[in-house]
């Protein structure tokens, strides 16, 4: 199988096509005289339909930066340089490209490159090489709001009542988690509802709504969505969810609660579930197809990013430059989520780990390792939310919501966003503060998203558990994220070692720790917990309680 290469559209063919002439051409707001990327019938700075092409010099500053050593096609193989160049003429404008007929240990953030176009089938893929001037002028993009001053965009609170204070959540349940179990995906979404519907005292003829991310079957990923459960256990919902435009797979909670609080349900069942380690092994076999065609609509898959790691790992890089982050700043979070895990029977790796097993592993994409990329595996979880006066009959103590974070501030294209943090983190967290009294000291327990432990670094900074930029000080040694630390940090192994529930799981977590039912890893005292979701797609941040 070849990389994939783009799908041509009316919209997109002359950008794929450009380089038959030698020269690189960008979309162009024939009001403002903006540089649009990708290609869109509006401007996004000044909302004028006037749009043009053109001509650039096709120079350009080195943006963003990887090194490419796991993922590969017959036609591209690693390691290969996968970058983000800002155009010289707005650089607010980068590319997603590759960089080549360069020593990848030549390469720094600022360098000048020019375009270059390498022919395949019908569309020439406009690729970089490094100036022949060195000394040509330069331009990285700048902020387009520094990652500081997030919470001036906050959109305030409409009135002085809050929808989250009329739900809760009443059941968790969890499937057995797992590498390649070769179990039907529907089977661990139903034990998994099973277990919620019982934790929360109730019958399935109880639950009013279902909600689920991402709803239809995506690459393979899970069960097939609402339908096929409600198909499989006819429960006649009045209310139901299922979608990847929300915010994160924690948007299916957060739909629910915005059901119940407008009288849609009084008990839902939200899910999700992983099927990823038993479909990769199919695949091996020939008895799935692979879920990437020969075409494509991506703007970075005709590059070999073909990984979310590949897009992380840019921000990462920037991160690394602006202010001195390391290798060891990730590793002390990969060994956290390992720690805590040992203490996890539930969690897929316990074995102990060391800052040298850690920097010895093999490389995926600079800066990741092996131990910087969250678990593939198999597995669901599942989370009733009921309204509060219900709540109050079930059999365990309700888990209050306190406030969330949704807000999209920042762009959602993977590669035009947030310059040092993963995308969509600083302006949820900036949101969720403002929809709160309680600060991040008043927190006793974080569950961040890990899919990387980038993502985890970008939502302690976001979430103001350090300062923007100090994660390497606040990480250091580890002790500050430590289960008696500052701030406990993924105290069941996080996706990093129990595995890549998709965010859900640090939902499930968050509840076992505020009930105290965590066993030898429970923190003590824990009233106040924090779980994020997301990782590159819009994200969603929820502040939860409890009142015993």
């Amino acid at each position: 199988m070849t990389r994939p290469l783009p799908q041509l559209t009316a919209q997109n063919e002359f950008f794929w096509t450009s380089g038959a002439d030698g020269k690189l051409r960008i979309q162009e707001c024939l009001s403002c005289q903006s540089l649009i990327h990708p290609p869109a019938p509006v401007c996004r700075y000044c909302r004028d339909t006037r749009m043009g092409v053109r001509e650039v010099s096709g120079k350009a500053t080195l943006a963003g930066l990887t090194v490419n050593h796991r993922f590969g096609f017959p036609d591209m193989p690693p390691p290969y340089v996968v970058a983000e160049v800002a155009l010289i003429e707005d650089p607010r404008v980068r590319l997603t490209t590759n960089i080549i007929d360069a020593d990848p240990e030549e390469l720094a953030l600022g360098q000048p490159v020019e375009v270059t176009f390498q022919q395949v089938e019908d569309v020439w893929l406009p690729l970089f090489t490094l100036a022949a001037d060195r000394s040509a002028p330069t331009a990285m993009p700048t902020d387009e709001i520094p990652p500081e001053q997030f919470a001036k965009h906050v959109r305030p609170m409409l009135g002085d009542k809050k929808f989250e204070d009329h739900s809760a959540i009443t059941g968790i349940g969890m499937s057995t988690i797992g590498r390649r179990q070769m179990v039907p995906p529907l089977s661990l979404t139903i034990a998994a509802c099973e277990q919620a519907v019982a934790d929360a005292g109730l019958t399935y003829d109880d639950i009013d709504g279902l909600s689920t991310y991402p709803g239809l079957d995506v690459a393979g990923m899970g069960e097939g969505g609402v339908s096929v459960l409600e198909g499989a256990l006819g429960l006649r919902p009045t209310w139901i969810n299922g979608g990847m435009d929300t915010f994160g797979p924690g948007g299916s909670v957060i739909a629910a609660m915005m059901a119940v609080a407008t009288g849609m349900a009084r008990h839902v069942l939200c899910f999700r579930t992983l099927w990823e380690a038993t479909f990769q092994q199919l695949m091996k076999e020939g008895k799935m197809s692979p879920p990437m065609g020969a075409r494509t609509s991506s703007w970075q898959h005709p590059f070999g990013a073909i990984s979310a790691a590949h897009v992380l790992a840019q921000n990462a890089s920037r991160h690394f430059h602006r202010y001195g982050t390391t290798r060891e700043t990730l590793g002390w979070i990969a060994l956290n989520q390992r720690a805590n895990a040992a203490l996890n029977s539930t969690a897929i790796y316990r074995d102990p780990m060391t800052m040298d097993d850690y920097l010895s592993a093999r490389m995926i994409t600079t800066p990741f390792g092996l131990y910087d990329c969250d678990v593939p595996c198999d597995g669901a979880v599942a989370v009733v939310v009921s309204a509060v006066d219900a709540a109050r009959d079930l059999p365990k103590p309700p888990v209050r919501f306190e406030a969330v974070g949704t807000q999209i501030i920042e762009r959602l294209d993977w590669d035009q966003t947030t310059l040092t943090h993963e995308p969509q983190v600083l302006g949820q967290s900036a949101h969720l503060w403002s929809r709160t009294s309680l600060r991040p000291a008043d927190v006793d327990v974080a569950e961040l998203y890990d899919g990387f432990t980038f993502n985890c670094l970008s939502w302690l900074e976001g979430l103001g558990f350090c300062g923007i930029g100090e994660a390497k000080d606040f990480l250091d040694g580890g002790a500050a994220i430590a289960r008696d630390g500052i701030i406990p940090l993924n105290t069941h192994g996080g996706q990093l070692s129990h595995g890549r529930t998709h965010g859900m799981g640090l939902i499930h977590e968050a509840v076992t720790q505020l009930r105290g039912e965590a066993g030898d890893r429970q923190v003590p005292g824990a009233r106040v917990a924090v779980a994020s979701s997301g990782g590159l797609t819009p994200s969603g941040v929820m502040l939860l309680r409890t009142d015993e």
